[in-house]
């Protein structure tokens, strides 16, 4: 999971809502460890102030998934970054698609190849942000599925 550019870690909700507000722009997104969840972790998506979070986990034959707005299909990926790129279209059962990654610092440094920053910033224009906790939420509202 290190090697994705948008993984941020186990970062607390708060945080990656600063993260995304930050960002500023409708379809910044991230993946954090969820919280409550061992083994599971959080795709966060900004959408019109609001921080929409899916969970993501592996399914027991190796798959990722993710949950999705009810009524939609579960799919399986075999790996995240397929995930990342499914969701980046229209009507995937996500609030909105994924457009702007944030990127996590750490990570992208340690990144090699097609699965550091330079890929990620040419897929989804994203921005490179630090948490540094200064930044202080405005109308964030979590919605979690």
């Amino acid at each position: 999971m290190e090697a994705l550019p948008i993984y941020h870690g186990a970062i607390t909700r708060e945080a990656g809502e600063k993260l995304l507000l930050a960002a500023g722009a409708d379809g910044s997104y991230l993946l954090r460890d969820s919280e409550s969840i061992p083994g599971v972790y959080c795709l966060c998506v900004l959408h019109q102030g609001y921080v929409y979070t899916y969970r993501v986990s592996k399914t027991e034959s190796g798959s990722w998934s993710a949950e999705t707005a009810p009524g939609v299909h579960r799919r399986l990926f075999r790996k995240m970054h397929n995930l990342i790129s499914a969701f980046q279209k229209p009507n995937q059962g996500i609030i909105t698609p994924l457009k702007h990654p944030v990127i996590n610092c750490a990570n992208a440094k340690r990144s090699p190849g097609t699965h550091g920053v330079q890929a990620a910033l040419a897929v989804g224009g994203g921005r490179t942000l630090h948490g540094d906790g200064d930044l202080e939420p405005k109308g964030a509202k979590n919605v979690t599925y």
